[in-house]
C-alpha cells in the first residue's frame, strides 16, 4: 500500500469513526430530542477535508439515521439538502476563519438556524397542511432544544474531531530524556 493509498485509508477510518459516533448518539434509545451531533462532526470534517466531505457526511448523516429508523419521508428530502449545504459552506465558512471554538459556535448557531427555518417552516406547512403559525410556534422550544445541543457539542466535540482529523504522525520521535548508550541513574 503506498502512501497516498494508506493516507485516504486513514482519512476514510477517522470519517467512519465520526459518522458512527454521531449515528448511534442519535439511536440511543433515551435521549433528549435535538441533541444529536451532527452539526459538530459536519464542521470539522468539512474544514478538514473539504465541501464534498461536509456535504457527505451532512447528508448520509440524516439519511442513513431514517433508513435504519424506518422513518422515510419527504421529509428526509428537505432533511438531507438543508444538511447537505450546511456541509458545503462549512468548507467555505472555515476557509476564512481560524477554526476556534467561537468560530464552531458561531457556525452552530446560524446553521442551526438556517436547518430549522428550512424544514420546521416548510415541510408541516406545505406537505403536511399544519398552519403556518402552528409550525412557527412549535419550532420555538424545538429550536431552542437544537441551538443548545449545537452550542454544547460545538465547544466540546468540533475542535477534538478537528484534532482527530488532522492528527499527523510526528516527523521524528521525540529526545529520550535518558541516553540509551549512556544511561545514568539519579
Amino acid at each position: 500500500m503506498n502512501s497516498d493509498t494508506k493516507n485516504y485509508f486513514n482519512l476514510g477510518l477517522k470519517f467512519l469513526l465520526v459518522f458512527i459516533f454521531s449515528l448511534v448518539a442519535r439511536l440511543l434509545p433515551v435521549r433528549v430530542p435535538n441533541i444529536e451531533p451532527i452539526m459538530a462532526g459536519t464542521m470539522p470534517i468539512g474544514r478538514a477535508y473539504g465541501a464534498l466531505a461536509g456535504f457527505s457526511f451532512a447528508f448520509l448523516s440524516i439519511l442513513i439515521y431514517d433508513l435504519l429508523t424506518n422513518t422515510l419521508g419527504i421529509h428526509t428530502l428537505f432533511t438531507t439538502l438543508a444538511y447537505g449545504v450546511i456541509g458545503l459552506y462549512s468548507a467555505r465558512y472555515f476557509q476564512k476563519r481560524e477554526g476556534n471554538t467561537l468560530d464552531y459556535v458561531r457556525f452552530a448557531i446560524g446553521g442551526t438556524l438556517f436547518f430549522d427555518g428550512l424544514t420546521g417552516l416548510t415541510v408541516g406547512p406545505i406537505f403536511m397542511g399544519q398552519p403556518f403559525l402552528n409550525a412557527l410556534v412549535g419550532q420555538i422550544p424545538f429550536t431552542l432544544l437544537h441551538l443548545l445541543g449545537n452550542i454544547i457539542f460545538a465547544i466540546l466535540l468540533s475542535p477534538v474531531i478537528y484534532r482527530l482529523l488532522i492528527k499527523k504522525k510526528r516527523a521524528q520521535p521525540l529526545p529520550s530524556i535518558i541516553n540509551p548508550l549512556e544511561p545514568k541513574t539519579i
